[in-house]
């Protein structure tokens, strides 16, 4: 809950406000009922009208004050809830956005989605009910017993030995409930993780006739959340029919020894009357904190785990220049006997600890190549060589586990992370569309113009299709570009990272939807407009990459060639069987 309260904390004099308008109008609650015992067993006997118009309208004015302080302190409340789960959501959102891949690898997208749904629902109703239901129900409970015993003690021993018998049973009972809220909130990553699979995959889903397998891997998961919340609900439900049944049973001891003890002319009936009234509000404050500690119960968990990435360090600091690699090598990109290890395992709830002692796979083994600025290079191997391990490393998304990346001279670890990505464009394999217009998704808020966008779509091989919209480059784009083909997409995506003239143009197997024709089109807008942009391909066709200056073949993390396409053709029997197969195929 320290997390919490550097938030709430921000809202305290607000909150003081509230909680006093709360109490206040809970002092009040609790008049009402000593009006009226004072009303029927002093002033009715006493057959004054005028009296009893007068109590009765003070018991209106208390009703209606009791209204205004409550509804004002609700208010305040819901105000001050959603305001701190407002910068809760920003921050973490932000957090989010500044995960390194590691970290990203270990919370998981899944866990990260459920963490900023349903998680900071759960911290938002706690704030918002323990300004409200955490004033008013201790309050009601002790007040209550309070005003009780100046009634009539007698009776009101009964209510004395039974609530802390209550109260004992509801805190100990709720804090059972804590780690069994944290298990259904784990549950919830595993449902969103596939419902997100399978919602991202529904094409696959249809075309394979998977649908039934699908519906009993979502339902079995579905179960294991339900048991478990039954579960941790059961739990928490059990003070409520507790208390309710101590609660009948004292006042049922209420009205038979207040009937007797107004048969012996020891109280009035107005006592009796108005001890089942407080009974009623004794009750609805245990209820009250029985509440309160199931809402603290999921809020613990909860917030436990936004406050697990909100508060995530820093992973990837920019290291001062005089601490930082140097290199003597010519080249704007040079990669120095790079070596780099994925972590396996990785679980939706991993830990930063967890993951440092998980099992290494070692991803990149010795990588050597240098880039002249302007320069080309391509990259090729089998599927999970490594070749976008080099491009996070080269954009550090990830820092090399051994050797040096260096971008202008200058080590990648002591670039500032903006000014070095600001010399990128580049098109990631599955990269993302936006439900936003063909302009927005383009320009993706950079300070490009008309013309830069409409030099980007036409270079990119977009142009045509974009022009044939009635609005053009103010067509909607549907989530994920649905209404797009994949090689639309891809010219879209293309046109994105050539829209800012990067300085450094990444390729990730970003034709793989175009045919060849469109693909030989747009490598030659690349080569005359885009010539001064160093230039990185990774690509599964020879035709994408043969003529580019430098080649590197990879197998399992290692580079098993390096060279032009001849020089390739010459000295590497795997990259010279990759192209007779592909050329093959084309003839």
């Amino acid at each position: 809950m320290k997390f919490l309260w550097k938030y709430v904390r921000k809202y305290k004099k607000i909150i003081l406000a509230g909680m006093g308008l709360k109490l206040a109008g809970t002092l009040v609650e609790l008049l009402i009922p000593y009006v009226m015992e004072h009303l029927l067993d002093n002033v009715v006997p006493r057959k004054d009208i005028v009296q009893v118009l007068l109590w009765g309208g003070v018991m209106i004015l208390l009703a209606c004050c009791v209204r205004f302080f409550n509804v004002t302190a609700n208010r305040t409340a819901v105000r001050v809830a959603r305001d701190n789960i407002l910068s809760i959501r920003r921050d973490l959102f932000h957090t989010a956005l500044n995960l390194s891949g590691r970290q990203m690898d270990e919370v998981g997208l899944p866990s990260l989605i459920s963490r900023m749904t349903s998680d900071t629902y759960n911290v938002q109703n706690f704030i918002q009910s323990v300004q409200t239901l955490g004033i008013r129900a201790p309050i009601m409970l002790l007040g209550g017993i309070a005003i009780t015993l100046t009634m009539d003690s007698g009776l009101a021993l009964i209510l004395c030995v039974m609530a802390p018998v209550m109260i004992a049973l509801v805190v100990f009972i709720s804090f059972k409930g804590i780690p069994l809220f944290d298990k259904v909130q784990k549950g919830m990553d595993d449902i969103v993780r596939i419902m997100r699979e399978n919602i991202t995959g529904i094409r696959v889903v249809k075309a394979l006739s998977k649908e039934p397998y699908e519906m009993r891997h979502f339902a079995s998961a579905n179960d294991t959340v339900s048991r478990r919340d039954i579960k941790a609900s059961v739990t928490m439900s059990l003070p409520g029919p507790i208390v309710t049944l101590f609660l009948n049973t004292g006042l049922t001891l209420v009205v038979l020894l207040g009937a007797r003890r107004v048969n012996d002319g020891l109280t009035q009936p107005g006592v009796i009357l108005a001890f089942l009234t407080y009974f009623n509000m004794i009750m609805m404050g245990v209820m009250g904190l029985n509440r309160v500690f199931m809402m603290l119960s999921k809020a613990n968990a909860s917030a436990a785990r936004v406050a697990d990435v909100a508060e995530l360090p820093e992973d990837l600091k920019t290291v001062p220049e005089e601490e930082a690699a140097r290199t003597d090598r010519d080249g704007y990109i040079v990669f120095d006997r790079v070596s780099f290890s994925y972590a396996e395992g990785k679980g939706s709830e991993a830990g930063a600890a967890a993951f440092a002692g998980s099992t290494r796979q070692q991803c990149l083994k010795n990588v050597d190549f240098t880039i002249r600025k302007g320069g080309s290079l391509g990259i090729i191997g089998a599927t999970g060589s490594g070749k976008t391990t080099i491009i996070n490393l080269l954009m550090r998304f990830y820092d090399a586990g051994e050797g040096h990346v260096f971008v202008d001279g200058k080590d990648v670890r002591a670039w500032d992370k903006d000014d070095l990505h600001r010399r990128f464009g580049v098109v990631f394999q599955n990269d993302a569309i936006f439900a936003d217009t063909i302009r927005e998704n383009v320009v993706f808020g950079r300070e490009v113009g008309d013309a830069a966008l409409q030099e980007a779509l036409a270079d990119a091989q977009a142009a045509d299709f974009v022009n044939r919209y009635e609005d053009g480059a103010d067509h909607e784009a549907a989530i994920h570009g649905g209404n797009f083909s994949g090689g639309q997409k891809q010219r879209l995506l293309i046109a994105r990272a050539l829209a800012a003239k990067p300085d450094i143009l990444i390729l990730d197997d970003a034709s793989s939807a175009l045919d060849y024709r469109t693909d030989a089109e747009l490598r030659k807008a690349i080569g005359d407009h885009h010539r001064d942009a160093t230039l990185i391909v990774i690509a599964q066709r020879v035709s994408s990459i043969m003529n580019l200056d430098q080649i590197i073949v990879l197998d399992e993390g290692e580079m098993i060639g390096k060279g032009t396409n001849e020089e390739l053709l010459a000295s590497c029997p795997a990259y010279r069987e990759i192209q007779q197969t592909q050329m093959g195929e084309v003839e």
